[in-house]
């Protein structure tokens, strides 16, 4: 086996300056929200009534070595117990057997696809703008809905209300800016970052890649606006874009545009509603120039909605939250230009939801958390819709005039969770979920890339159903310094679509001609156990899971392994103080290989070797480890603080798998060889942050 073997050394300096004042006042913006998303404590780890949630703290993930320097919320979430990376440079992530389009990602609550810039080498979110986020494994209270395999629900910071502060960095790959403060004093506030890379300035100084284009950039903008004492607007922007090319022959451009409205008013002590107003926009563009054919394909998914939600405290055993959203949705799977053909493939529906939940206390040991929740989904008119028969060939088109309700799915979607307190350290957990999923990416790898075709749910196209059940024990020692978990789950999944046999993603304009629908499960445990306290803090995580699909026309009807599947993942992760000053941090990760659909034979014709496939996925990668590490010098002096952080990412070298190819080869006893394609070696870095 042949191993790409470049290794990528890049010194990764920055001076940054920012300062993280903490926030006395808890009224702006929708921060009642956020003060509960913003604990990781052993003691709620083991409280908290809802199983299968990780709580995710900005503060905690900057201590995580990270590729380049750069910190990523994405990437640190998958240290998490049940989060595999789906490879070291994607953005995408895999919950419990799903793959990472099955992920739902709210900023603020607005949609958000593809989080990561430059095919996910890094993250499409700045961390001076984030506050917190809580991950949902697949069971997820009443209010949200969308995702099948996990909702990852993130929220941005408020300006500080009674100071200025203003910070900025430069480095070798990218520069951040940050500014936030009150517009007026106790009133309002405002924070302000952005980032760009310029790799594209280091690729213009070369003769070989100066047309060559590589670049990123987000903004975000946040407003909070106290209108009375018992009203606060809240408004967010975001946005993000890639743009890559090669020279004159390829050109791809995506990325996230978000806006958010909240509107908080408080009725009383125990009772207060939210409104809000959500658009998000992902769109991308791919161009080629093939053989003097240049051909361009492009999509996007716009959501305008509209969502209301009210919770009260209804004494001191129940709190109730209940409400209702509004989607216009709107999808564009591909749009071919080939010279002068021009086709297209555009969808629209409407969407709703309408849900109850209580969160019920009963006595001292027991506590609840149940919900309902209906999802409407109605395709609407104006594009044609189709009938396929079992070829992948249209039998039947119709076209009803724009505006018209072509069909109507309503699902029901019941949500529990339930703890026992077995005792002041022990607690039992279960839950019962069912989700539904009604925009479907469809990749032809094993990897989400940002030009994956994307149909929504339709006359034929069903929407994405998962029940997924769990149950866990939790433990926290007397005083808190160890904390461990364990939890098993199993999912049952309908309307999982593939490609077929022998298809692509570029093959036909109509994307139903292309897919197959069936089912699919996933099962596992997760194994964490946290140390809390002392000099040395951190986890150990293991997952152990299976991922299943069953589809009729794919792998003979029979069920194949999922190119999500991989058996075992392990991570481990360590924060050793080493004085007042020093701080050293190391991260080890091991997973099983990726699944693969490796040829079973081969055939010639007219001396062109075309290659058999008998299972899908019947083979795996070979096994991904790595191991990083960061050491931190912390000096404060007056009103600055001055830290230098050095880093070294996959400290030993290990070459992990990136592509796996079969090629021919009439040497071989087989005659057909392997290759496989690694991006990188040791890449060490250092950063100089300055804070006032």
């Amino acid at each position: 086996m042949r191993r790409g073997r470049d290794v990528a050394v890049v010194i990764f300096m920055s001076a940054f300056l920012t300062s993280r004042a903490q926030h006395s006042d808890v009224v702006l913006g929708d921060t009642l929200k956020e003060v509960t998303v913003t604990s990781r404590s052993a003691q709620k780890r083991v409280g908290e009534v809802q199983i299968g949630v990780e709580k995710v703290d900005i503060a905690t993930l900057t201590k995580v070595p990270a590729l380049f320097g750069e910190k990523d919320i994405i990437k640190s979430i998958q240290l998490l117990p049940g989060v595999k990376s789906e490879n070291e440079v994607s953005g995408g992530y895999q919950v419990r057997g799903g793959k990472a389009a099955q992920n739902l990602i709210l900023l603020d609550g607005a949609t958000v696809y593809n989080a990561g810039h430059l095919m996910g080498l890094f993250s499409t979110f700045n961390d001076d703008a984030l506050m917190s986020g809580s991950l949902y494994k697949g069971l997820v209270p009443a209010p949200l809905g969308g995702g099948t395999a996990s909702v990852f629900d993130i929220s941005t910071r408020s300006g500080d209300l009674h100071d200025y502060h203003y910070g900025g960095s430069i480095g070798l790959l990218s520069a951040k800016v940050v500014a936030e403060g009150p517009i007026r004093q106790d009133r309002s506030s405002f924070l302000v970052a952005g980032r760009r890379s310029y790799l594209d300035l280091f690729l213009k100084a070369s003769d070989k890649y100066r047309d060559n284009t590589l670049h990123f950039y987000d903004a975000n903008v946040r407003l909070n606006f106290r209108l009375s004492p018992n009203d606060v607007l809240s408004l967010s922007f975001f946005q993000g874009r890639d743009n890559m090319g090669l020279a004159d022959m390829m050109n791809m451009e995506w990325g996230n545009t978000t806006a958010t409205a909240n509107w908080l008013h408080t009725f009383g002590d125990h009772h207060y509603a939210n409104t809000k107003l959500l658009y998000s926009n992902f769109a991308s563009d791919v161009g080629i120039d093939m053989l003097n054919i240049y051909y361009t394909m492009k999509g996007y998914i716009r959501h305008a909605t509209m969502q209301h939600q009210q919770s009260w405290q209804a004494g001191c055993h129940h709190h109730l939250c209940f409400g209702m959203e509004a989607t216009h949705l709107q999808l564009q799977s591909a749009e071919w230009d080939i010279n002068l053909l021009h086709q297209r493939e555009r969808r629209r529906a409407l969407t709703g939801a309408l849900w109850l939940g209580d969160d019920w206390t009963i006595g001292s040991r027991i506590e609840l958390s149940a919900g309902m929740r209906l999802h409407l989904f109605s395709v609407l008119g104006g594009s044609p819709y189709y009938q396929i028969d079992g070829d992948g060939n249209i039998t039947e088109t119709t076209e009803e005039g724009s505006g018209r309700i072509v069909k109507t799915y309503a699902d029901v979607e019941p949500r529990l969770s339930a703890k026992v307190m077995l005792n002041g350290q022990h607690s039992l957990k279960m839950g019962y979920s069912r989700t539904s999923q009604d925009i479907h990416a469809i990749s032809g790898m094993s990897m989400s890339m940002p030009f994956d075709r994307y149909t929504m749910t339709s006359n034929i196209v069903s929407p994405e159903q998962a029940d997924q059940v769990a149950a866990g024990w939790f433990y926290i020692t007397p005083h808190g310094g160890y904390d461990f978990s364990a939890e098993a789950y199993y999912k049952n999944i309908r309307n999982v679509y593939d490609y077929r046999d022998g298809k692509a993603f570029y093959s036909e304009i109509e994307i139903e001609r292309l897919i197959l629908g069936g089912k699919g499960r996933a099962y596992g445990l997760e194994l964490c156990a946290h140390k809390n306290s002392g000099p040395l803090t951190g986890w150990i995580s293991y997952t152990l899971s299976w991922s299943e699909n069953k589809i009729e026309g794919i792998n003979g009807g029979r069920w194949y392994t999922a190119s999500n599947d991989r058996r075992h993942d392990v991570a481990v992760v360590g924060i050793y103080q080493l004085s007042p000053a020093w701080e050293l941090a190391a991260t080890w990760r091991y997973n099983t290989g990726q699944a693969l659909t490796a040829p079973s034979a081969k055939y010639d014709i007219d001396g062109t070797t075309f290659y058999y496939y008998n299972e899908r996925n019947g083979y795996r990668a070979p096994a991904y480890h790595r191991l990083d590490l960061s050491a931190t010098c912390t000096k404060t002096i007056g009103r600055f603080t001055r830290i230098w952080s050095f880093g070294i990412y996959n400290a030993y070298c290990r070459y992990n798998p990136f592509t796996i190819r079969f090629k021919n080869d009439d040497k071989s006893p087989t005659g057909t060889v392997t290759e496989q394609t690694s991006l990188f070696g040791i890449v060490p870095s250092v950063s100089f942050t300055l804070k006032y």
